[in-house]
C-alpha cells in the first residue's frame, strides 16, 4: 500500500463545476471542492462560515434595492416597491416616498447617483430625480423629493434630445407662420399621444395640442418660421410616452451619459460639459453636447453605460470603449472591443472591482469582467463563472463587498452566488448562499454592509448580513445586566406564524412557531436569537488516487487521517467516510483566542474503510463538513493522508 498526503493550503478556485470533477490535472483542481455552501472564502484563502442575516424589518412586498452613500457617515439603503419606496436610515425605515415605478418596471429599472441626487430611468417612464433635501417638515417625505427631470430650457428653446423620427424624404408642411398652426405631413407620422410634446420645425420649437389624424396636427409656435414651405427639418423630442423613455444613465467627464431609449436603443447621448440636463448640440464646439447612434453589423440595444477608465458601452451583442481626452464633438471616438452582450430583459448593475467593470453576460451563465490591458491597448472580457458554471443561474441583481473583497450575486432560482476575487493574489472563488425554505430577490452594499431582500411563502424581508447573526432573518434580544432571567420573550411581530429555530442557553431549538409576535423557551435565560437555521457545508473534490497501473480512479483508497487547521471556531461536524460526527474541540484557558469556547489550531481526525473509484457525487470527497449551530467556523488547510491500493 502506497500513502500519500494531499495538502490544501487555499480554497482560491471555489467551487467548482461537477464537469470539471474529472480534471485532476488542473492547479484549480488542488485549490478547489466539491461543495462550498453558505461559506464565504477569505481574501487569504480560508474557509469561514458566512455571517447570518438580521432581520430589519417587513417589506410590503418585492422591491429593488439601491445604495445611497452622500458620505461614509451619511449612507441610506433605498427599497423601491409597488409606486413607493422606503429609506433605510442604520436599519430602521426613516421615510416613504410615492414613486412611478412598480413591480413591473424592476426588471428594467436602471440608476445612477451624482451627490444628493440620485437618476432613476425605465424605457417605459418619464426618468424621475430622487434629491435628499434638509426639508424636515413633513415627518412623512421630508427631506426626500422625487421630482421629474427638468431639461435646460429658456425662452425659446428646451435643450432636451431631438431626432427625426421616420424616414430621410418625411416632410411637413405649416399652414402658417406664427401662432398656432396646423402641420400636414407626407406620410403617417402623428399619433394621439403627441399631444403635449415638443417639435421643432426648422429649427423652431412649438408644442403639439392636437392631433386630427395621423397626417394633420395642431402645434403652437414659440417663435416665428422663416417660411410655410414644406420641408423635410422636422424632429419631435427623442424621449416620451410615444417614443419610449431613456434606458440607462451615468456620469462622465463633467457630462450626463444617457444610453438608449426603447424606440432608439442603440443610440449615445451626452450633455453639454458642466450643465447636466442641456443636450442642445448646438454648433459642436468642444463644450457642446455629444450625440451619435452605435453603428455596426447588428442593431444592439444599449443595456448600460459606466464611467470608468473610459466611457464604457455595454450592449445586448458587444461592448464599446468611448475614447477622447477630453470628451468633445470633434475628437470622440467609439471602438467596439469584445462581443459577448448583456442581459437586455434584466438591468444587472455593472460593478467596478480593482479597475473591471463586472457585468453579467447575455447568455445568463457568465460573470464577466471588462478590463483594460495596457499590452493590447484594448479592453478583454474574462469569465470569472467558467470554473464554477453551475453557481450562476439567470442572475437578476449584484452588490460588491470591498471590503471583504466579496461580489454578491442573485440568481433568478433564488440562490446568492458569492465570489472572492483578488486578482493580485489569484483568487477566484465561488460560494453559495441560501435561506431556508426562502429566496434572495435583491442585493445591495450601503456603508460596508450588505443588505438583502429576502421572499419567504409569497412575505417580503429586508435583512443584513450581521458578523454577530447564527441565523437567517434573527431578531436578536437580551435583557439588561441584574434582570432576572425569563422563558417568555415577545415583541417578534415581524416573524408572527413562522416556525423558526431558538439559540437559547447554548442550544438550539428547531421547529419553533410563533404566535402572537412570542416565543416561549424550556429554560430561563438572559438572552436568545430567533430566526431560521442554515447548514454550512464544505466537501473535498474526489480523490486522483491513479497510480498510473489502472483507468483514473481505478484504485483503491483509503483515507487514514485529517488533519484541520481551525481558527476561532466553536463547531466541528464531519464526515470521514462514516456519516457526520461532532467533534470535540478542546478548549485552552491559556489562548485568548478560545475566550466563548473557541478554539485556534489543528484537529486531527483517523479513519477506517476503503473505497474503490472516485465516484461522481458531492460525497465521494474523503471527507465532509456540515453544520448548523449558530457558531463561528473557519477552515484555515486541511492535509489527507490516503493510502493507496490495489
Amino acid at each position: 500500500m502506497a500513502r500519500r498526503v494531499l495538502e490544501k493550503n487555499t480554497f482560491s478556485t471555489g467551487e467548482l463545476a461537477p464537469e470539471l470533477w474529472g480534471r485532476s490535472d488542473l492547479n484549480a483542481y488542488a485549490n478547489g471542492a466539491a461543495r462550498l455552501h453558505n461559506v464565504f472564502v477569505e481574501p487569504s484563502g480560508g474557509v469561514r462560515r458566512r455571517p447570518g442575516v438580521r432581520l430589519i424589518d417587513k417589506l410590503p412586498g418585492a422591491v429593488r434595492l439601491i445604495a445611497f452613500e452622500f458620505n461614509t457617515e451619511q449612507a441610506y439603503i433605498l427599497a423601491f416597491g409597488d409606486y413607493e419606496g422606503l429609506v433605510f436610515k442604520d436599519g430602521v425605515a426613516t421615510h416613504r416616498f410615492e414613486t412611478p415605478f412598480g413591480v413591473a418596471h424592476h426588471d428594467l429599472l436602471n440608476w445612477t447617483q451624482s451627490a444628493d441626487t440620485l437618476l432613476v430611468v425605465h424605457p417605459d417612464v418619464a426618468p424621475m430625480r430622487l434629491t435628499r433635501t434638509n426639508d424636515v417638515s413633513n415627518p412623512q417625505t421630508g427631506g426626500w423629493e422625487m421630482s421629474k427631470w427638468a431639461w435646460r430650457e429658456s425662452t425659446y428653446k428646451t435643450r432636451q434630445p431631438y431626432y427625426k423620427f421616420g424616414e430621410p424624404a418625411l416632410t411637413v408642411t405649416p399652414s402658417g407662420t406664427s401662432g398656432t398652426v396646423t402641420l400636414t405631413a407626407n406620410a403617417d407620422l402623428f399619433v394621439a399621444g403627441h399631444v403635449g410634446t415638443l417639435w421643432r420645425i426648422a429649427g423652431i420649437e412649438g408644442e403639439i395640442i392636437a392631433v386630427a389624424d395621423a397626417r394633420h396636427a395642431s402645434i403652437t409656435l414659440k417663435q416665428n418660421l422663416p417660411n410655410a414651405n414644406e420641408t423635410s427639418d422636422v424632429e419631435e423630442q427623442a424621449f416620451s410616452d410615444v417614443r419610449g423613455w431613456p434606458r440607462s444613465v451615468t456620469f462622465h467627464q463633467d457630462r450626463m451619459v444617457i444610453g438608449g431609449s426603447r424606440d432608439l436603443p442603440n443610440r449615445l447621448w451626452m450633455s453639454r460639459s458642466g450643465d447636466l440636463f442641456n443636450f442642445d448640440l448646438g454648433e459642436g464646439l468642444d463644450d457642446e453636447a455629444i450625440e451619435f447612434a452605435l453603428l455596426a453589423d447588428q442593431v444592439n440595444a444599449i443595456t448600460g453605460v459606466f464611467a470608468g477608465r473610459h466611457l464604457q458601452v455595454f450592449t445586448s451583442g458587444s461592448e464599446w470603449m468611448v475614447t477622447g481626452d477630453p470628451l468633445t464633438p470633434a475628437n470622440i471616438q467609439i471602438t467596439r472591443q469584445t462581443r459577448i452582450g448583456s442581459q437586455s430583459a434584466r438591468t444587472v448593475p455593472l460593478v467596478n472591482i480593482d479597475g473591471a467593470t463586472v457585468f453579467a453576460g447575455r447568455s445568463g451563465r457568465e460573470i464577466r469582467e471588462f478590463l483594460f490591458t495596457d499590452v493590447e491597448q484594448a479592453y478583454g472580457s474574462a469569465d470569472l463563472a467558467l470554473l464554477s458554471r453551475h453557481l450562476v443561474n439567470q442572475p437578476m441583481d449584484q452588490a460588491y463587498d470591498a471590503d471583504r473583497r466579496l461580489l454578491h450575486v442573485v440568481m433568478a432560482d433564488g440562490s446568492l452566488g458569492t465570489l472572492t476575487l483578488y486578482r493580485s493574489e489569484n483568487i477566484t472563488a465561488w460560494s453559495s448562499q441560501s435561506v431556508q425554505d426562502s429566496a434572495f430577490r435583491a442585493v445591495a452594499v450601503s456603508g460596508g454592509d450588505v443588505y438583502v431582500g429576502v421572499e419567504r411563502a409569497e412575505r417580503y424581508f429586508l435583512g443584513v448580513f450581521d458578523a454577530n447573526a447564527g441565523l437567517d432573518l434573527a431578531i436578536d434580544q437580551a435583557l439588561e445586566p441584574g434582570h432576572v432571567p425569563r422563558r417568555h420573550w415577545g415583541h417578534l411581530d415581524a416573524l408572527d406564524g413562522e416556525t423558526v429555530s431558538v439559540w437559547a442557553g447554548n442550544q438550539l431549538i428547531h421547529d419553533h412557531p410563533i404566535g402572537g409576535g412570542t416565543v416561549t423557551v424550556p429554560d430561563a435565560v438572559t438572552a436568545l436569537s430567533v430566526g431560521l437555521p442554515f447548514t454550512h457545508e464544505i466537501a473535498a473534490l474526489p480523490p486522483a488516487a491513479s497510480d498510473g497501473t489502472r483507468p483514473h480512479g481505478g484504485n483503491a483508497v483509503r483515507l487514514i487521517s485529517a488533519t484541520l487547521r481551525l481558527q476561532k471556531t466553536g463547531q466541528l461536524r464531519m464526515d470521514t467516510g462514516r456519516g457526520l460526527r461532532d467533534v470535540r474541540l478542546p478548549v485552552s484557558t491559556d489562548d485568548a483566542d478560545d475566550q466563548g469556547g473557541l478554539y485556534s489550531g489543528d484537529i486531527t481526525l483517523r479513519s477506517l474503510g476503503w473505497r474503490r473509484g472516485s465516484g461522481g457525487t458531492v460525497n465521494s470527497g474523503l471527507w465532509r463538513i456540515a453544520g448548523d449551530l449558530p457558531r463561528p467556523f473557519l477552515l484555515l488547510g486541511v492535509a489527507s493522508e490516503l493510502g493507496v491500493n490495489d
